[in-house]
Order: C-alpha cells, then structure tokens, then sequence
C-alpha cells in the first residue's frame, strides 16, 4: 500500500487493469495456447542433415552375395561401423527442417566375411517421393509474372538511326590466304 500511495490517482485506477494484461499475455505466451503469435516470433531453425541418404533404387540394387566394396559403391560410406560388430553396417539418415515433421532412415547390412548376407531396415523412399517430401509443409510464394505491357516498354526502345546502314561490299575472292606461312 506504501507504493500505492505514491501513484497518481489514474494510475492507480488502472493498476488492476494493466496487471491483469500482463498475465494473460504471459498466460498466452508462455503456455503455447495462442500458436499463431508464437509463429510470429520465432527464431530462423536452420535444417540439420545428418548422414546418408539411401533411396528405393539403391536398397533394390543391394543383392546377397555381394561383396563389401560392391555394397559400398551402391550405398556409398556406412555412417556407423563398429570395432565391435565389424560383419555390420549401419546407414542412418535424418533430417530436421522447420515446420515440417523430422524424417529418420535406418538400413543395416549383415556380412559374414567378405560378403553381404542380408540387410534389414526401413522401408526407404524413392528418389523423387524423398524431394516431394522436403518442399512439403513449406509455404512458398508463387513467383511475381515479369511482363511489362507494351506501352512501358515504348520509352526503352532504341532510337531509329539516322542514316541507313550500309550493306557490305560482296566478296570477289573465294580463296583464302593461308593461316601458316609457308616452311623454308
């Protein structure tokens, strides 16, 4: 009440006002309920990739029997190999963009020695339903049409010449010099 009492009596008055503002603007936030503000300020998140991406096509090139250096020029450098496990192989794909939902791959390859035994994982996407998959879930602006009407255009036109061009003397000589001279 002491500092109640130092306040001009109008501010005083809306002193209830201006803190029940406040906890519903914080109630709203900090609690996530109102999204659409929340999306306003967001910080930029930039896209996280991490290791590498197998398609439909490569899983189905993939055969048993194969040898190591066959698979790895299929599916390229395992993200993981053990000390441990060495007859294994672990592809691992992820990645995490803004306002879209995250995307997580994993293939296992099984060897016994030199050759691939079999391979279990997720089932992969193609490499064309992988790319329609990054552009979902972003808003993209349609690209402005860049016409200019006719009648803009007409200030930007080259001026007429003042003289007629002249046309080029015809060619009396159908030889031509040689481009090297001639050896001594």
């Amino acid at each position: 009440m002491l500092m109640s009492a130092n306040l001009p009596c109008s501010a005083r008055r809306n002193a209830p006002l201006i803190l029940a503002l406040a906890v519903a603007g914080a109630t709203l936030f900090g609690c996530g309920s109102f999204d659409g503000a929340k999306k306003l300020i967001d910080p930029y998140k930039f896209d996280i990739v991490q290791g590498n991406f197998v398609s439909k096509e490569q899983v189905d090139a993939l055969r048993p029997g194969m040898s190591r250096q066959q698979a790895r020029e299929i599916l390229g450098t395992p993200l993981l190999t053990s000390v441990f496990h060495a007859d294994r192989w672990d592809y691992v794909f992820s990645i995490s963009r803004q306002y879209t939902e995250p995307q997580e791959y994993k293939l296992t390859l099984h060897f016994k020695g030199d050759i691939l035994d079999r391979f279990e994982g997720d089932t992969m996407p193609t490499e064309a339903e992988f790319v329609s998959r990054l552009n979902s879930g972003i808003a993209t602006r349609a690209a402005p049409v860049l016409e200019a009407p006719e009648e803009s255009l007409v200030k930007y036109a080259p001026a007429a010449p003042a003289t007629p061009p002249q046309a080029a003397p015809p060619l009396t000589s159908t030889t031509y010099p040689p481009l090297e001279a001639p050896s001594r």
